[in-house]
């Protein structure tokens, strides 16, 4: 006769394997960029908005240095309304 105890020890190992998946998981994620530049659609098209790394918004962004976003900000790049990296680059509007 099985043990009464089987299907809460199964239980325990599915969830502690998926604990180990998940910190795996995180671990193997490749870091998010600190800052991005999207750009219009076509070749050579212009910056349009200035992205903080990771930003749910960016389409077709690439990455930049600290530096780029702050020159495209100055030079008139929208900055995002959703992840504002103005603000995290210490420029007001």
């Amino acid at each position: 006769m099985p043990c009464a105890c089987a299907p809460w020890t199964r239980r325990s190992q599915r969830l502690s394997k998926r604990a180990t998946e998940q910190k795996r998981g995180e671990e193997q994620r490749p870091p998010t960029q600190d800052w991005m530049v999207e750009r219009g659609i076509g070749q050579g098209a212009p910056p349009i908005e200035v992205h903080v790394g990771g930003c749910h918004m960016a389409q077709n962004a690439h990455v930049v240095t600290r530096e780029q976003a702050l020159q495209a900000l100055v030079a008139g790049v929208r900055a995002c309304v959703h992840c504002r990296p103005d603000t995290e680059l210490g420029i007001l509007e």
